[in-house]
């Protein structure tokens, strides 16, 4: 096994990664979409919304907690969680300010 190089990179470059790793999985997609359509704290059970077992859903509930993007108590059935608002901006700061740096070459032959 290697080791990742972190260090060479610049904090904000080594955030965003941590954070797409995050939105890496279909199911912690599914879980914050359901967050952010419930738009409260949810203190009921994914498991019939996403049809995964519970100890799924919980352990992406911890990736999720993990990089900030929810926040609560997540401690076997019992469960309170939602969508880290002051996260959320700042992930959305991150990410479109990488978007943002696109440059249109106008003519059609930028590759």
């Amino acid at each position: 096994m290697g080791l990742t190089k972190t260090d060479l990179f610049t904090k904000e470059q080594n955030e965003l990664a941590n954070l797409a790793k995050a939105f890496a999985h279909p199911a912690r997609v599914a879980i914050l979409q359901y967050l952010l359509a419930s738009n409260k704290c949810i203190n009921s059970d994914l498991v019939h919304e996403l049809g995964l077992a519970q100890a799924t859903i919980s352990q992406h509930l911890r990736e999720l907690k993990n990089v900030g993007l929810i926040q609560g108590n997540i401690e076997g059935v019992s469960m309170s969680y939602c969508i880290n608002p002051e996260k959320w901006q700042k992930v959305q700061q991150l990410f479109n300010g990488m978007f943002d740096k696109i440059q249109d070459c106008g003519s059609g032959e930028c590759c």
